[in-house]
């Protein structure tokens, strides 16, 4: 007896709502969760670092989301690293003073990213090399 393998195809609704859920479940649960782990590591994280630079990170870091997340949900994990590296050139003068804070921001942010795109990608059935577009 022969069977067939019905490939699953994910209604429009379904990817849409997938889809922008991650994109705001990210944008709203980023900034709380690279701010959570920081502050665990460090306590007072917050006063070495100056707001401005607080303030230019939450922007730089939803920026980072938005091209992160397309990225995974388009199935193009080689840009990722391309993001990393543009960020690391940009902000190389605000590394040198302290680094630490801002590599462990950064890779927090983009693990988190990474993992909400992952998770979409299981949701609407996707495997881990097609795109969903």
């Amino acid at each position: 007896m022969t069977t067939f393998a019905v490939p699953i195809v994910p209604s429009s609704l379904l990817v849409l709502t997938v889809v922008f859920g991650a994109y705001a479940v990210l944008l709203a649960t980023s900034g709380r969760v690279v701010t959570a782990t920081l502050s665990w590591a460090d306590d007072d994280y917050a006063e070495n670092v100056p707001e401005t630079d607080r303030d230019i990170g939450v922007i730089v870091g939803k920026a980072e989301n938005v091209l992160l997340l397309t990225f995974v949900l388009v199935g193009a994990y080689t840009a990722l690293a391309v993001i990393f590296a543009a960020k690391s050139i940009v902000r190389s003068e605000d590394m040198k003073n302290n680094s630490l804070f801002y590599l462990a921001g950064t890779l927090v942010n983009f693990t988190y990213s990474v993992m909400v795109g992952v998770t979409a990608r299981i949701l609407i059935g996707a495997n881990a090399t097609t795109p969903i577009f």
